[in-house]
């Protein structure tokens, strides 16, 4: 008789003595600690690519030994919180190397100054001669430098706070604290695992996943990138179901959607988790996120005849980056618009269904953490499948999903994909690639053979792990 997968016994421990798992945490941090170090004397990573990539890889399969070890053996406490020491090492030593892999912390600078200056960022282009007094000797190094900017409200908000904060500092000093706002939520969704991980006796290893991912580490502390504002909100919207504040839930999601658009596709499965529309209390919730959404979108509603030429112009312009499902979609039909199309149905009819699922439509079914997380799982199908059928999945979107991997036990559709979806963070590095032809000769294109080494080691073990849960429940 077949045994559903959840029901059957956790895997036996390699070790089950607690000192087996603070070697294995000592001595991956000291590893981890190393490849960073090694990381931050490059110095400019733009240069030395290949070294980063290198780095990058190796780094990624130590993170994967130390996972599998610390599932292996036998928790102890000590460890959690050598996991949050070194999490925050790890990110100290990488946060001084100037934004080299990416220039999205320039495009916030110059965001910020020029509402600074006055103008409405989704007006105003960075090349327009209205602007020529703002620039500087980084100027040239925003990117976008033709359309508007593609930011949501509250992120654009955000980075002119950050902005008259530092604005009497140097401009290079300035571009080292515009990685703050990125940073600063990235620990800030470190520090909710870890609540999570106490709340819930979730293990060790599971706040490792995130806290000592290397892709993250790079990505937040040395790139600056500010999507894990909108992380933050999705683990935190999450988190709250625990005490049962549906509607807080639903009100970080839409923050989360306003830091950066790819959190709205939650929004429709938390409104009906939330009440809507058979309960005031769902009422309550879709009004305070409406009230939210005109509270930081009113400072540039001048622009909102703009946004639709700015989404075209950003969809024509960037396209076939690092993209995984969709360029087989558009190899397959040989069309842009049928890849990105199916890409857009898929994602659409998952929400759809993730938002009539009765586990998450009925308010009061399940315990609290059961609850919270069904509404992990959801929000971890719905941003991978955005960054698998995305046309634009550069490596710091796919860590969109990671936390929340972190947070769902290792069973059901996002436990089947746990390993491949690791390792599948392991291989983004080899999409900076893309930064050496870039280098020699302006030519900003994905090698096929790269995206294969990218997102084939995913497909394979993804089908060979799904092949054989169907051999299990079938025996």
């Amino acid at each position: 008789m077949a045994t559903p997968a959840t029901a059957r016994a956790a895997p036996p421990l390699l070790y089950s003595h607690p000192a087996a798992q603070i070697a294995v945490a000592s001595a991956g941090l000291v590893a981890l600690a190393a490849a960073f170090h090694y990381v931050y004397r490059l110095g400019d990573l733009k240069l030395y690519v290949v070294e980063t990539i290198g780095a990058g890889l190796a780094a990624g399969i130590a993170w994967l030994v130390i996972l599998f070890l610390l599932e292996k053996t036998s928790d102890c406490p000590v460890v959690f919180w050598i996991v949050l020491v070194g999490a925050l090492v790890f990110r100290a030593q990488l946060f001084p190397l100037p934004q080299s892999l990416s220039d999205d912390v320039h495009r916030y600078r110059w965001d910020a100054r020029v509402q600074a200056a006055g103008f409405n960022p989704y007006t105003i282009r960075p090349d327009d001669p209205r602007a020529e007094h703002l620039r500087d000797a980084y100027w040239a190094k925003t990117p976008g430098l033709d359309i508007p900017t593609i930011y949501p409200p509250l992120a654009e908000l955000i980075h002119l706070w950050t902005y008259r904060a530092i604005a009497h500092r140097p401009p290079a000093e300035q571009l080292l604290l515009f990685k703050l706002p990125g940073l600063g939520a990235d620990l800030l969704v470190l520090g909710l695992l870890a609540i999570w991980v106490r709340a819930t006796h979730a293990r060790n290893y599971q706040l490792a996943i995130y806290a000592w991912n290397p892709l993250v580490v790079v990505e937040f502390a040395a790139s600056g990138h500010n999507d894990a504002l909108a992380m933050a909100g999705v683990v935190a919207a999450s988190l709250v179901i625990i005490r049962g504040r549906r509607g807080l839930s639903t009100l970080l999601l839409a923050a989360a959607a306003l830091a950066k658009l790819f959190p709205v596709v939650l929004i429709p499965a938390a409104l009906g988790r939330a009440g809507w529309p058979r309960k005031w209390q769902g009422w309550a919730a879709a009004l305070a996120v409406a009230a939210l959404f005109i509270a930081c979108a009113w400072p540039y509603h001048a622009a909102l005849g703009e946004l639709r030429a700015i989404l075209v112009s950003y969809e024509g312009r960037w396209m076939a980056n690092n993209a995984g499902l969709w360029s087989f979609l558009r190899w397959f039909s040989g069309s842009r618009e049928l890849a990105t199309g199916i890409g857009v149905g898929c994602v659409a009819g998952l929400m759809v269904w993730l938002a009539a699922s009765p586990k998450l439509r009925t308010p009061d079914a399940g315990s609290g953490i059961q609850a919270a997380q069904d509404s992990a799982r959801a929000a971890f199908l719905l941003t991978a499948a955005i960054f698998l059928f995305s046309p634009n999945a550069f490596p710091w979107y796919f860590l969109w999903s990671m936390p929340l991997l972190a947070m769902r036990p290792c069973d059901g559709a996002s436990g089947m994909f746990r390993t491949p979806w690791l390792l599948l963070s392991v291989t983004q590095f080899l999409s900076y690639h893309v930064l050496i032809d870039f280098a020699a000769s302006g030519k900003w294109y994905f090698q096929p053979e790269y995206l294969w080494l990218t997102y084939g080691p995913f497909f394979a073990l993804a089908g060979w792990m799904l092949l054989r849960k169907q051999e299990a429940c079938a025996e």
